[in-house]
């Protein structure tokens, strides 16, 4: 496997958490989650591959090597099972690794996570095409652009879950998503119904919950995490 060290922030004392940023963003978008949650847990916010300042790696950028680079990260650290918080391709990067590394995850938290692309609200998922074909062109003439082209790659043809996959998941989990998501709503409880042991909850906002609504978001997980 072709796993990279990531660059993290580590903060606070007890079990570990680990929180997992969306795409084309950072651990340092996580600023209200790492200082909650610090008080009760060891919490580690890690830039994915390609991201921030963590190393891009061999190949293309995909959602299964970051699972891999999660499960290496977990047990570089030495820690023995670890909260999972995903927000949006975070969530994705979550399942997968509940389901590739399942002695890695203690608890599973998905925010606006989806099995398929086709999980996105249709203007979402055909704006997000209309940019990937637009960029297809200048991908090859421009670094930047080809960096923009192959992050929403990860939106645009990722991931590739089937709803039946998730029975294998045996960790305590609970899907999160807003009033006002980019992910379908029957999407999301689809996720939930699919996975053994799952809570499920709408909260009041968008799809960014943990950044807009941050109060509400991190005290419903917090809830989730001491039952």
């Amino acid at each position: 496997m072709n796993e990279v060290r990531l660059s993290f922030i580590e903060k606070g004392e007890g079990e570990a958490l680990i929180l997992l940023h969306g795409n084309g963003e950072n651990k340092e978008c996580f600023g209200a989650q790492i200082d909650f949650f610090s008080k009760y847990y060891k919490v580690y916010a890690p830039d994915t591959r390609g991201h921030g300042n963590s190393p891009h790696g061999k190949g293309r950028l995909t959602l299964s090597a970051a699972a891999d680079d999660t499960a290496f990260f977990i047990k570089d650290k030495q820690i023995e099972r670890a909260h999972i918080v995903g927000f949006s391709d975070g969530g994705n990067i979550a399942l997968l690794l509940a389901m590739k590394h399942p002695e890695t995850v203690e608890t599973l938290t998905l925010c606006g996570a989806n099995l398929y692309p086709k999980g996105l609200k249709n203007r979402i998922w055909i704006s997000d095409r209309v940019k990937y074909a637009l960029l297809c062109a200048p991908s090859y003439l421009s670094e930047k652009a080809f960096k923009s082209r192959e992050l929403l790659s990860l939106m645009v043809n990722e991931p590739h879950i089937k709803p039946d996959e998730l029975r294998c998941v045996g960790a305590r989990a609970l899907v999160v998503c807003g009033e006002n998501d980019m992910i379908k709503r029957s999407h999301s409880r689809l996720i939930a119904d699919s996975l053994p042991n799952c809570e499920f909850a709408v909260l009041k906002g968008d799809h960014f919950l943990p950044y807009k609504n941050p109060d509400e978001f991190n005290n419903r997980v917090l809830e989730f995490l001491q039952k």
